[in-house]
């Protein structure tokens, strides 16, 4: 009798491209009609329906990854950096916050540690850079990383360069022509026993020549003088 019912049924099953969509198998060509779904679908009141693995425990996405159903399918995505373990995207969706991260607003945002700690960086001599998560210990400007340390840069050899290393020869010749000049008005006045033209004289040129020089020259002795030279 049994075998009887099933060769009466045979004719109406169908197998393979005359099945709809997501059928296996199937009792005529309607979406209605399927007997046997494809790997990733259910069978659901004679329809094919999509599996949500992630609904389930079908998925097998590890710890620092979430699901993403697909079309008769799945997939894992990584968690945001903010977290250890999620729900979903972005950090807004994490299960627990990771290192360098606190909850704020429902989300795991970044701690600055540069702003929250007081000596987070041991060396007095290393600026504090916040990175995202963590941060780190740059030597400030004038000082180089040796091992642990920030050492401050070693000057030139020869030391620093004075005053009269930034003039060029042709100043240092004029500079010389000025100095005897002076010398010799200086000897001038004095072999004249005090008379007041001479006294007069001197004082004149002297400020003559020094103010020209120094109208010609003031920016390089300014800068010069505020550098340190």
């Amino acid at each position: 009798m049994l075998c009887t019912v099933l060769l009466l049924l045979l004719p109406a099953l169908t197998l393979g491209n005359n099945c709809s969509e997501h059928c296996k198998a199937c009792g005529g060509p309607e979406k209605d009609q399927c007997l046997q779904c494809l790997p990733g679908f259910a069978l659901h009141d004679t329809e094919c329906v999509d599996i949500d693995e992630c609904g389930t425990e079908l998925d097998r996405c590890p710890s620092d990854a979430y699901c993403i159903n697909t079309h008769s399918s799945y997939e894992c995505r990584s968690c945001d950096p903010a977290c250890v373990g999620c729900m979903g995207s972005g950090p807004a969706r994490c299960r627990k916050c990771a290192p360098g991260y606190r909850s704020s607003d429902l989300k795991c945002l970044d701690i600055d540690e540069c702003g929250e700690e007081v000596l987070a960086c041991s060396d007095v001599n290393a600026l504090c850079v916040n990175t995202e998560g963590s941060f780190q210990c740059q030597c400030a400007p004038g000082f180089t990383r040796k091992g642990t340390k920030c050492l401050r840069d070693q000057s030139p050899v020869g030391g620093e360069r004075g005053l009269l290393d930034e003039l060029q020869d042709d100043e240092l010749e004029v500079l010389k022509q000025m100095f005897f000049g002076v010398l010799l008005c200086a000897l001038a006045t004095l072999a004249a026993k005090g008379d007041m033209m001479f006294t007069s004289m001197f004082i004149g040129a002297l400020a003559a020549t020094a103010g020209y020089w120094l109208s010609d020259k003031s920016d390089r002795l300014f800068d010069s003088f505020v550098k340190g030279n």
